[in-house]
């Protein structure tokens, strides 16, 4: 490969089904915990992912990002409301401990999969950014790949030799490690948006894990 020729564009099904797969989730929480009645807010949610996907494969860039935001958008006002109130049916017990327990569970996936879907759309301008460059070397976050020198080429990354960039699965890893540890593990975070963003992201899960879930079992 030369330094001119770019690397297959990213695949999208794994962010596809990821978001697909958080779309559904409020269909396993009480209504009461819900934006909306889930035969609208699941629909829709459908709908917009669709429709970045039919604008994706049309080379639509600008109508792929408006359904992006607008299906992210959504997806994270609905696990905010969701969140919040759950914290207030705790403190009201409005709902019995068993159900707080699957709710604060279906909300720490959704945590997962949508900060995650946020990190993918904006580090480095975004996939379709991230596809026209030959490889990732700056961004958001420091994968161990911008920052380790390719084997027998000091001074040239591994990022820069194998023409690697991070796909939707190390986005995913990134949230995943984020919600588990409430902290960075292999890769280092450079932007302050970025910072911002898994400071609340922690938090979230903090809350939802630890202080939901000791309560519910406190309560058993």
């Amino acid at each position: 490969m030369t330094a001119q020729t770019l690397p297959e564009p990213e695949t999208r099904w794994p962010a596809a089904v990821a978001l697909l797969a958080a779309a559904l989730l409020p269909l396993a929480l009480p209504r009461a915990l819900t934006l909306a009645p889930t035969w609208v807010l699941v629909p829709t949610n459908v709908v917009l992912l669709t429709g970045a996907i039919l604008a994706h494969r049309h080379g639509r860039i600008k109508l792929t990002d408006s359904f992006s935001y607008s299906n992210l958008g959504l997806l994270t006002l609905s696990m905010l409301y969701s969140l919040v109130t759950l914290v207030l049916g705790l403190l009201h017990h409005a709902e019995s401990a068993p159900r707080l327990l699957e709710s604060a569970a279906v909300l720490w996936f959704a945590n997962v999969i949508v900060f995650a879907a946020w990190y993918w759309r904006l580090d480095a301008g975004g996939p379709h950014a991230r596809d026209g460059r030959v490889a990732h070397m700056e961004g958001a976050f420091l994968f161990p790949q911008m920052a380790v020198d390719a084997p027998g080429r000091k001074g040239v990354s591994l990022a820069e030799a194998e023409s690697w960039r991070p796909g939707f699965i190390d986005y995913l890893a990134i949230s995943f490690y984020t919600c588990t540890a409430f902290s960075p593990t292999d890769v280092l975070v450079l932007s302050r948006w970025a910072k911002i963003m898994m400071m609340l992201q922690a938090a979230m899960a903090f809350g939802t894990v630890i202080l939901l879930t000791a309560r519910a079992v406190n309560i058993l």
